[in-house]
């Protein structure tokens, strides 16, 4: 069995360049192991979990979607709101939700003091993410790699 103490575990914080997307986090499963450029399922784990931070007035990450992804949220402490394709939705602590793929969503620390969110999500091979507001997709696998393209008929390039 291989435990650790999440209190233990180094913060590790990220930000956009000009500071509008602010978070850290404590990835609780590479400290338990996890080899996130794995392609073996034992090396890799099933899911990943992690506690989130997010600082007031900042949001996590870009409004964005998962292709095959979902993901649980149970907010420790703080309160925010989730923005999503219905609108946003005040949250709070205790509040758990999820999002499963496809449903874009981001969370907004709206409040005075940091927000804490465990976060759990599967772990699925070939995932990739699509950012609604900037209309580009995120491609993780070999590499991670951000384009845009025009729509296109199905056939389009096939006959």
């Amino acid at each position: 069995m291989k435990k650790v103490n999440t209190n233990d575990l180094e913060w590790e914080t990220w930000s956009s360049p000009k500071g509008k997307f602010v978070a850290s986090d404590r990835n609780v499963s590479i400290a338990l192991g996890r080899d996130p450029g794995s392609f073996d399922l034992m090396e890799r784990h099933p899911f990943d979990v992690e506690i989130l931070r997010i600082p007031p007035g900042k949001a996590a990450y870009p409004y964005h979607s998962h292709s095959a992804q979902w993901e649980f949220y149970h907010v420790i402490s703080g309160h925010g709101s989730v923005r999503h394709n219905e609108g946003a939705t005040p949250i709070s602590e205790g509040d758990a939700f999820i999002f499963k793929p496809g449903e874009p969503h981001q969370l907004v620390n709206d409040g005075t003091e940091d927000m804490l969110i465990y976060v759990v999500a599967d772990n699925p091979l070939g995932e990739a993410n699509y950012y609604p507001d900037s209309k580009k997709w995120g491609v993780p696998i070999p590499e991670r790699r951000l384009l845009r393209s025009e729509n296109l008929d199905y056939f389009d390039g096939e006959e």
